[in-house]
């Protein structure tokens, strides 16, 4: 399935020219090409310029008195695939901007691999993501800190300034908000940062009437606006600066606000190979150019560089861990097979991965007459001219929709009647029988207090399980599973630790239940095309998985062949849990038995929000940054 999105991103992109630059002005603003320009040390040092990397970078060098690096993998790039917003997904089109990995063999997906889809690039994923605006639940952001205790200051309403502080809302134009009935609520949304939260100036009107279609499901949420915490149908923005009608990002929000700062210095096409530390103490990081073999102890091509404070680890859910790991951090039993010293035994490191499931099923309206519709502007000349025309002459029209704003994220007793049982049979599961054998016993503890919690949420309305995408046209849109139960890991390559990617295996479906959910949420999206009376008159045919599939049997074989583990969301690999739970950072993302270590990305989080990541990871790079300048807030008003 991510191959085949792949592939038609390719081909929306409609023979956008794509090209690679090194801007002049950038380069005289302290960015390098290689490790050689660079100071001998800083104040920090970041690994990863991506979505958080270059969010906490910016925060911490705002006030010029701290120096900051910023290693990156990936270089600069004005390629038009990452500005363009038509249809969401080109940046995914432009191969170079992402890494080239692939799952292990899928047990339970009939030994399928996953591309592994990550962004290689200045601003990580932000750069190459589908530009949906989206946050969790309250509950999801409370259940972080639940793990903590009452006292845990990672909560929804301690985290909400810090959306609000990671966001520039732009409201729609007052006509289409009208014409398209949609709501929103600018408090829960804040106007100073450098990454828009904008809008399209259309709407297809078919997109109304689908939204308003889920008033036909008994006891169906709906929410004035996407960022208040509550689950439901509801309208939602796109990562999109609204005056140039381009992609807003992690580069131009906050690299581009930093890059004229001396106290700010980025080296692109650099792969960390390890952390230094003195003891148990980060002391600086080494780092070689991309391409060059870092196996070697003696390497010329390798850059040491010493952080006076500290090393803060912003490489992703899947590179992040794997530097922990090179680094001598992680399971004494793996590091050892790779002939790694251990220097902190820290065995949930590359565990508990986690990623949205994206399902199959695929319907068709035969009598969808609102037009014009998403197909038309490939099916009648005269609208598909009429939109050329106005994007050409003003940037405005269907050109500026992104993949879509509106969709529903429901929660399991809406969708499914047997929440209850489910939960049950959840709750009293052997949780240790669903992860490797030899599962340190911290990491079982951890799993099973993240599966008790979702017991509780799979009875009651504040968590989304479901995320039903809505197209506006005559099509289906995508499903997600926002909460699977199953965990996966990502390991170093002990063969040849240091040359090679790491293996990511996602051990989908290996809790049973998770084909049970999907199974009822593929349920759910049949009733609503189906066995709803407000979608009756548009005549749906179901072509995929077929009217046939009934039977938990049935839908599971089905889930087997079709169903892709991964949305390109990689989290949880270093989670913030206590260490007894398996945990890898504390609540201030400190690495437990490191000094001057942290880690600022996806991967801290201890389980998934129910919705797309990108916006929870603006969010905890904002709060991290002040956990780093500050300390541990007394409260959130800062």
């Amino acid at each position: 399935m991510a191959r085949l999105i792949t592939i038609l991103a390719t081909l929306l992109a409609l023979c956008q020219h794509t090209a690679l630059a090194y801007p002049r002005r950038l380069v005289a603003s302290k960015v390098f090409l290689n490790g050689r320009d660079v100071e001998k040390e800083y104040d920090y040092i970041i690994v990863g310029g991506g979505t958080a990397g270059l969010t906490v970078a910016d925060r911490l060098t705002e006030d010029g008195k701290a120096t900051v690096l910023v290693v990156e993998y990936g270089q600069l790039s004005n390629s038009a695939s990452i500005t363009t917003v038509q249809g969401g997904f080109m940046g995914m089109s432009d191969t170079t901007l992402l890494y080239d990995i692939d799952s292990v063999p899928q047990t339970n997906l009939r030994n399928r691999t996953i591309a592994v889809l990550a962004g290689k690039v200045v601003g990580g994923s932000s750069a190459v993501n589908a530009m949906m605006t989206v946050r969790g639940t309250a509950e999801d952001y409370d259940r972080w800190g639940s793990f903590f205790g009452s006292k845990s200051h990672w909560t929804w309403q301690n985290l909400l300034p810090y959306f609000q502080r990671a966001l520039n809302f732009v409201p729609p134009d007052d006509a289409v908000t009208k014409s398209a009935n949609i709501t929103y609520d600018t408090s829960f949304w804040g106007n100073t940062s450098g990454v828009y939260a904008g809008w399209p100036s259309f709407q297809y009107p078919g997109t109304s009437a689908q939204v308003d279609a889920f008033r036909g499901i008994p006891g169906m949420p709906f929410v004035n606006d996407s960022g208040s915490g509550v689950p439901g149908v509801y309208w939602y923005p796109t990562f999109m600066d609204p005056k140039l009608v381009q992609r807003s990002y992690a580069r131009t929000g906050h690299h581009d606000r930093a890059a004229n700062r001396t106290n700010y210095h980025l080296v692109t096409g650099s792969k960390v190979t390890r952390i230094i530390l003195n003891g148990t103490t980060a002391t600086g990081i080494t780092f070689v150019p991309v391409g060059s073999a870092s196996g070697s102890a003696t390497n010329s091509s390798s850059t040491a560089v010493r952080a006076k404070r500290e090393v803060i680890l912003a490489a992703g859910g899947i590179h992040s861990p794997q530097v922990l790991q090179l680094s001598g951090i992680g399971a004494r039993k793996l590091l050892s097979s790779a002939n790694i010293t251990t220097v902190v035994d820290l065995p949930g490191v590359g565990q508990n991965f986690q990623d949205h499931p994206m399902l199959t099923a695929s319907y068709m309206y035969r009598n969808f007459t609102i037009h014009p519709s998403p197909e038309d502007l490939f099916l009648n000349a005269t609208f598909s001219a009429w939109a050329a025309a106005v994007w050409a002459a003003n940037r405005t029209g269907p050109n500026s929709i992104a993949i879509g704003n509106a969709a529903a994220w429901l929660p399991f007793p809406v969708i499914s009647a047997r929440s209850s049982s489910i939960a049950s049979t959840l709750a009293s599961q052997n949780h240790s029988a669903y992860l490797p054998p030899d599962t340190d016993p911290t990491v079982l503890a951890g799993y099973r207090a993240q599966m008790l919690s979702y017991a509780t949420a799979l009875r009651n309305n504040n968590t989304a399980f479901c995320n039903l995408v809505i197209s506006g046209g005559a099509a289906s849109g995508a499903i997600v599973d926002l909460h699977p139960l199953s965990r996966g890991t990502v390991n170093i390559n002990t063969t040849d630790p240091y040359n090679t990617e790491p293996l990511v295996d996602y051990r989908a479906l290996s809790n049973p239940l998770d084909a049970a959910v999907m199974a009822d949420i593929l349920r759910f999206t049949r009733r609503y095309h189906m066995e709803n009376p407000l979608t009756a008159a548009w005549r749906a045919a179901e072509f995929a998985p077929g009217l046939d599939v009934t039977t938990d049997e049935q839908w599971r074989a089905y889930l087997e062949e079709t169903v892709s583990p991964s949305e390109f969301h990689p989290a949880g690999t270093c989670a913030m849990l206590p260490r007894e739970l398996g945990g890898v950072v504390d609540e201030e993302l400190r690495v437990y038995g490191v000094t001057g270590l942290r880690v600022v990305d996806a991967s801290i989080m201890p389980t998934l929000p129910g919705g797309n990541t990108c916006q929870t990871v603006y969010a905890v790079a904002e709060k991290a940054a002040d956990l780093i300048r500050y300390g541990r807030p007394d409260d959130a008003e800062r």
